[in-house]
Order: structure tokens, then sequence, then C-alpha cells
């Protein structure tokens, strides 16, 4: 297996619809589609789901396993993710954003395919409200110390509202 450290967004999304056991890029499709479960969250146009299916079977995280007929159009291929696919999505799914910003994309991700697996999102949560804490002291440091003017203060002072309103979400769904 190649070395696989920079996935996509997308490329996280179809790896952990396929660690959830065999399927095909069709009902991949479906789940990221506008009125898909995951798609609710992120949205992918079909022929990029298909291209991330092949970026992560080249890469070792995923294989083909057979093929399934249809009454709907040609047969489907089946793809799962590999043990090391898996391996790589359960780690991901421990992982905090790096960013306030990735909150709506990758955190919202993180905790529906955490629903989805019946797991426990409290790890990831406390991981995640250190993460934007750390963000908050940083951003405030920076405002006390005036090591920004102008528009800088601007974006500094939205930056630290977006970092409080994801302490107080990561808070709110800790106290759940």
């Amino acid at each position: 297996m190649r070395d696989a450290p920079d996935l996509a967004t997308t490329d996280w999304a179809v790896l952990a619809l396929l660690s959830e056991g065999s399927t095909h890029g069709f009902a991949i499709a479906r789940a990221l589609a506008p009125g898909g479960e995951v798609g609710q969250v992120w949205t992918v146009r079909r022929a990029l789901v298909y291209r991330s299916i092949d970026k992560l079977v080249g890469l070792g995280l995923a294989a083909l396993v057979g093929v399934e007929g249809s009454s709907h159009g040609p047969r489907r291929t089946l793809v799962v993710a590999s043990p090391a696919g898996r391996r790589r999505v359960t780690r991901w799914l421990g992982e905090p954003v790096a960013h306030v910003r990735d909150a709506r994309s990758l955190l919202m991700l993180k905790l529906l395919f955490l629903e989805r697996r019946g797991a426990d999102p409290a790890p990831l949560l406390r991981a995640q409200r250190e993460r934007f804490a750390e963000v908050e002291r940083g951003l405030e440091a920076t405002l006390l110390e005036g090591e920004s003017n102008g528009f800088a203060t601007t974006l500094t002072r939205w930056r630290l509202e977006n970092a409080r309103a994801g302490l107080r979400f990561v808070d709110q769904l800790l106290a759940r």
C-alpha cells in the first residue's frame, strides 16, 4: 500500500462508507447525493465518487470484491475498505479538526460516521474541545498583544467568535 496522508474530504467520506461493508459506487453516490444521509453534510457528484473509489483502491485502502447483478442497469462492482482502510478511517474519526472552519464539513462528517457506527463521540469531542480552546487562546492573545490592526483585527475577531461558537457547540454535545 502506498502512503496516503492527504486524502481529500470526499475520499474520507467514501472510505468511511466502504468501511461499513461491501457496497458499490452507485449506492455510495446515492448516500452522498444532496438528499442522502451523508449528502446532507458533504455532497459529492457521482463521477467524483467513482474517481475516489479508484484512488482508494490504488492506494490499497479499498478492494474490489466481486460483481452484483442489477435489474435496473449494468452489473455493479462491489468494493469494500481494506483492513488498512478500516484502520485509517477509525484513526481519522478520532482526530479533531485542525481549523474551526472545518467543523461544518469534517467534524460533522466524523460525528455522522461515529453515530452510524454506534460509537461514542465523546473522545473526539473532548479532543476537539481542546483544539478549539487552543485556537481561542491564540486569537485572544493576538488581540491583547495588538498584533493585528485594521482589517486583520476584524478578521481575528471573526475567527475568535467562530472558535467560541465551536466551543459552545462541542460543550453542548458533551453535556448530552
